[in-house]
């Protein structure tokens, strides 16, 4: 009897998911999502809430808190929607920027991207940049402490040996190819980088880490060894957009 409630429970709160994300991601009946510059924040259409008040765009609910970001997580040319919308929602609970560096494997309006971020894209600040040179150029004209740390199964430093820092910017390749070398050489460089890392794996079996996971691993020990001190943070989410979210994650 309780298993069978449950169940009807659980396909309600379903179905009322899919509505609410069907209302939250209008924008593909009216109009493609375009991809925002190194200028600007992804367009990502967001939901509405029960009233009908609106909530923002993507990384509305962190206006503040964005300039005071620690660390920001760089993904060039990923390939698979439901990797990068997993990583955004780990950018999400971790108070982290993301960079998206083209060319992407998916558009930004993609179903399974949404799906995999759920409902924490106003809380992600997400910038796109069209190349990594557009990237390189956008990063050199951040003010203050910064470096590139690059990713790669053939790093020099172990990620949880590595001492990070405030201003750190982890940089992770496609699913497929890693990272370019262009890339690699500006991660390993003395004017932008901080050098290359590696997670350690037995490799016998297994080519690779998914790129989602490599990023929660790599994320969470440079935010362990920097106390934590990011999610002190709140974000400046607008009033009429508190209570938005579901209280329970169904596909969690």
């Amino acid at each position: 009897m309780e298993v069978g409630l449950r169940l009807r429970a659980l396909a309600h709160s379903r179905a009322a998911f899919a509505g609410f994300s069907a209302a939250a991601h209008g924008c593909r009946h009216r109009q493609p999502c375009r991809v925002a510059s190194s200028s600007a924040s992804c367009s990502l259409a967001v939901a509405s809430s029960g009233n009908g008040a609106a909530a923002g765009p993507v990384g509305s609910g962190v206006e503040v808190a964005r300039a005071k970001r620690m660390l920001h997580v760089v993904l060039v040319s990923p390939l698979i929607p439901g990797n990068t919308g997993s990583i955004a929602r780990t950018c999400a609970a971790s108070a982290v920027g993301l960079h998206l560096v083209g060319p992407l494997g998916f558009h930004v309006d993609d179903t399974k991207l949404k799906r995999a971020g759920l409902d924490y894209w106003p809380y992600v600040v997400v910038k796109i940049h069209d190349s990594w040179d557009e990237f390189r150029d956008y990063f050199m004209k951040q003010d203050g402490q910064k470096r590139l740390l690059a990713f790669t199964k053939r790093g020099t430093h172990i990620h949880s040996d590595f001492s990070y820092k405030p201003g750190d910017w982890l940089v992770f390749g496609s699913e497929t190819k890693g990272l370019p070398e262009s890339a690699l050489e500006d991660c390993s460089g003395e004017a932008l980088g901080g050098g290359t890392i590696r997670i350690p794996m037995v490799e016998t079996y297994v080519r690779c880490l998914n790129l989602s996971v490599s990023v929660g691993v790599a994320l969470y020990e440079a935010a362990r060894q920097l106390n934590y001190e990011q999610l002190q943070y709140q974000p400046d989410l607008p009033e009429e957009a508190q209570g938005l979210f579901p209280a329970e994650d169904i596909y969690g």
